[in-house]
């Protein structure tokens, strides 16, 4: 993971522009999104492109960082730009330079991956307004996860999105232990804790939905997640749909504030980041300095 502090927002000082990316990934091929030495990375190759384009290393700040295996389609990063650098890459066209920069960035990246072209797309560039940092101005994350109970739901053009479960699963019971974890809790015995770094998150749904092709969605969000705690609240709720534990054993997980033998991950590869929420304009500065302080 990319221990890197994010850069502060930008109020119009300093001579540099803040610019927001809206993109989306395919997670498969890559060892998760933060930069790591040797290792292929969604975040590794998104700079990559952007200092070929401005010709400096240039740092980018995630919404929300994730895992290996793990996809987004709305996903958030923000960079801060010199005012020369950004009216500069149009090279002399009477273009805007956020189109210019969505251009440019798109082949910057197709050239980066090669035969991985299309597994990183940025649908949008924008300045961002004051105040904007894609991690702490963030309301809340939700992510997806997909989860096809039984070898008649099992389909071959799926089975890199969609967990393939073995035991049909009672989304009833499902829905009835992920309802106890709800509101603002400590998630220690669902997350790996970082040293110095608070537990407690805000979980604001967690459902779970059977759609007319018989596959089972989960909804997650909060206001942020630990690391591996979106993983580990699907993984410990399959003991429920299965039959293997009672609703309330999850909220008793929950109090016990403690990872032991089943405290088991579900697979990465069917969990997508689908949303990141912001406030309004005006708001963006004080809930990024609000984030702040309760992430210390």
């Amino acid at each position: 993971m990319n221990h890197q502090k994010p850069a502060a927002p930008v109020l119009g000082g300093g001579g540099f522009l803040r610019i927001r990316l809206d993109l989306a990934y395919d997670g498969g091929p890559f060892s998760g999104w933060a930069v790591q030495p040797g290792l292929l990375t969604v975040q590794g190759v998104l700079e990559d492109a952007l200092a070929l384009l401005v010709r400096r290393k240039v740092r980018v700040t995630v919404a929300g960082r994730t895992d290996a295996g793990v996809h987004a389609r709305g996903q958030v990063v923000h960079l801060d730009l010199t005012e020369d650098e950004w009216q500069g890459l149009n090279r002399g066209v009477e273009l805007d330079p956020a189109v210019a920069l969505l251009r440019r960035l798109r082949g910057a990246l197709s050239r980066g991956l090669g035969d991985l072209t299309g597994a990183i797309e940025v649908h949008s560039v924008t300045l961002a307004p004051e105040g904007f940092d894609a991690r702490f101005s963030a309301l809340w994350r939700r992510y997806s996860y997909r989860i096809a109970d039984g070898p008649a739901l099992w389909d071959p053009l799926g089975r890199y999105s969609t967990l393939w479960h073995k035991e049909q699963l009672d989304v009833s019971l499902l829905n009835e232990g992920a309802s106890k974890l709800l509101g603002l809790q400590n998630f220690r015995s669902y997350c790996k804790p970082r040293e110095g770094s608070t537990t407690i998150r805000e979980l604001q749904r967690f459902e779970f939905a059977r759609g007319s092709d018989g596959v089972i969605v989960a909804t997650v969000q909060a206001d942020a997640f630990c690391h591996n705690m979106v993983r580990a609240l699907v993984g410990s709720a399959l003991y429920v749909g299965s039959g293997a534990e009672k609703p309330g054993w999850l909220y008793e997980r929950l109090l016990e504030q403690k990872r032991d033998a089943k405290s088991v991950l579900s697979a990465p590869h069917p969990l997508v980041l689908e949303e990141v929420a912001y406030p309004s304009d005006s708001e963006l500065l004080a809930r990024a300095e609000l984030t702040r302080a309760l992430r210390k």
